[in-house]
């Protein structure tokens, strides 16, 4: 009997009994079934064409409830959030879908003069400002706000590119946006709903989980967005590239690689041929 099933049949059971069986999952009436067993507390009763569920002992029924479930008063839980209404509900804040809604990207300004504008408010983010003086800043974003940038907007995978920009092409004006391994549902959201800077790319390592990252941003944004390449990228696989890294990310790959554009596709037809993987990095090193 699993928890997570038997808290869900007593909060259906509680208050409506009885009812009917087709009302719950095949895991649900198992747990039912065993909690019946165990305590007497429920019963199962033949009852037309069906069977129907229905609470015998209230104080223990009662009591199994509070145990799995503590609840607080609707009305309290609706102004909580979501974490807490999940501890109310199962003593585990993860117990159901448990993303936070907001979502906080760090940013960084490579150059003068990158900003971002809220127009709605009438807000403004100087973020060459904020860079020079705190190293990095960051904006609290929702799918359906209006900020956006005159710049472009880089994506980077991990934190040294994010740390130290001399990798950027000469005379870059744009800002970096530091993800760690995985895009989030709530960016890709953000950045789906509507225009947000001059250009989106993407610069992720070259492998099954950074191909299948740029092929979300796609799904969101098209053509729209790019898949950076770096200079003599060819040359810094071969020496440098990971057998490792292409295995554990092999299954990534396999699943992604037919929805990339042709701009990409010579990088994976290489990454088949040698059965490497690249890591990030590897930018700063030579080629030769």
């Amino acid at each position: 009997m699993t928890e997570q099933a038997l808290r869900a049949a007593l909060l259906k059971l509680q208050g409506k009994s009885p009812l009917p069986a087709s009302q719950f999952t095949a895991a649900q009436r198992m747990a039912l079934d065993q909690f019946a067993r165990q305590t007497g507390a429920v019963n199962c009763l033949r009852q037309g064409r069906g069977d129907v569920y229905s609470v015998c002992n209230q104080a223990v029924f009662d009591a199994h409830v509070t145990q799995l479930s503590p609840q607080v008063e609707p009305s309290i839980a609706e102004q909580l959030p979501l974490r807490a209404q999940h501890v109310a509900h199962a003593r585990d804040s993860k117990a159901r879908r448990h993303q936070h809604g907001s979502y906080y990207p760090l940013l960084k300004a490579v150059g003068g003069a990158v900003s971002w504008q809220e127009a709605e408010r009438g807000a403004e983010l100087a973020l060459s400002a904020a860079t020079r003086d705190f190293g990095a800043a960051s904006l609290s974003i929702q799918s359906d706000d209006t900020w956006h940038s005159e710049q472009a907007l880089w994506l980077v995978e991990n934190q040294a590119l994010f740390d130290r920009t001399d990798w950027l092409p000469e005379g870059t004006q744009a800002t970096l946006l530091y993800y760690g391994g995985q895009l989030d549902g709530r960016l890709l959201s953000w950045l789906g709903h509507r225009p947000r800077a001059s250009q989106v790319i993407l610069f992720a390592d070259y492998d099954g989980v950074g191909l299948s990252n740029f092929a979300r941003l796609r799904e969101v944004l098209g053509d729209a967005c790019d898949f950076w390449l770096m200079p003599q990228w060819e040359s810094k696989l071969a020496r440098y590239g990971s057998v490792q890294l292409w295995r554990d990310t092999l299954r990534h790959f396999t699943t992604t690689v037919a929805q990339l554009p042709a701009p990409v596709r010579e990088l994976t037809e290489q990454m088949q041929q040698l059965g490497m993987a690249l890591e990030q990095e590897a930018v700063w090193l030579p080629a030769s």
